[in-house]
């Protein structure tokens, strides 16, 4: 059986599979119940390998061993599969998560915290500025930010984007309210979805209809950060820049608040 080498390659990459891991499970597929001979041979993969491949795949249950003689390899239905690679990669984050949470409460982490507030010190605040390129990277950033939040947090974006933001920011934003937080967010409104995603974020700040399409977010009017494209570019061309500057943060609220108050 010749196997497909795009097929293989793509076979490799979603399960994580070696090139013999992929070409034994693959025939197998095909053939339904072999021995590691017969699937050796379809996979044109050496014999003496085929053994330790097949033991693999049967530890990540991809295979099953039929009992009797000769030995005999039963193939796994590939939906099952899924659950199973789903369920091992879900076990697998959880236990990183459990670990990195741990060492928040080692002597290391507290050094870490250390060495950053001593660093801290030596820079002028009107220098701390970084760009982030992609819209992942910045609304992480942006929830880094806000996370952080004493008083107050406005938000300036647009109709496709308060949409967006409702599913990214709404549990934060909801944590931030009951922490006392005043959240302003500001978007041009003219979309269906745009109301829609207003009138839920309204149940954790105020939400107005305003003209500008400005994209931003503004942090106890110190920590801004600012997209510098329109919110057409693609996600991955998008760019935030993020600047703690109390001088000019102030500034842009100032400004803010003039046109939200001409909205009442």
């Amino acid at each position: 059986m010749k196997l497909n080498d795009d097929f293989l390659k793509k076979l490799r990459s979603a399960f994580n599979l070696n090139i013999y891991e992929a070409k034994i499970w693959a025939a197998l597929l095909s053939k339904g119940v072999a021995a590691a001979g017969e699937l050796s041979e379809m996979g044109d993969v050496p014999r003496s390998r085929s053994y330790d491949v097949l033991e693999s795949l049967e530890k990540r249950g991809f295979v099953i061993m039929k009992l009797g003689r000769p030995v005999k390899y039963i193939a796994v239905q590939p939906e099952e599969i899924i659950k199973r690679v789903k369920k091992t990669i879900e076990n697998k984050a959880q236990e990183e998560i459990i670990s990195i949470e741990k060492v928040q409460t080692t002597d290391v982490f507290s050094e870490l915290n250390l060495l950053f507030k001593q660093g801290v010190e030596h820079i002028d605040p009107t220098s701390i500025a970084g760009s982030f390129r992609g819209r992942s990277n910045i609304y992480d950033h942006a929830l880094s930010m806000i996370g952080n939040a004493e008083k107050e947090i406005i938000i300036s974006t647009t109709d496709s984007g308060i949409v967006r933001k409702l599913e990214v920011f709404k549990t934060t934003l909801r944590k931030l309210k009951q922490n006392g937080v005043k959240i302003k967010i500001a978007a041009p409104l003219k979309t269906e979805k745009a109301k829609l995603a207003a009138k839920e974020l309204s149940e954790y700040g105020k939400v107005k209809a305003v003209s500008s399409s400005a994209r931003f977010f503004l942090v106890d009017n110190k920590d801004l950060l600012f997209m510098v494209s329109s919110d057409d570019v693609h996600e991955s061309a998008d760019i935030g820049i993020w600047v703690t500057t109390p001088f000019f943060s102030a500034a842009l609220s100032d400004m803010f608040n003039l046109s939200w108050n001409e909205n009442n």
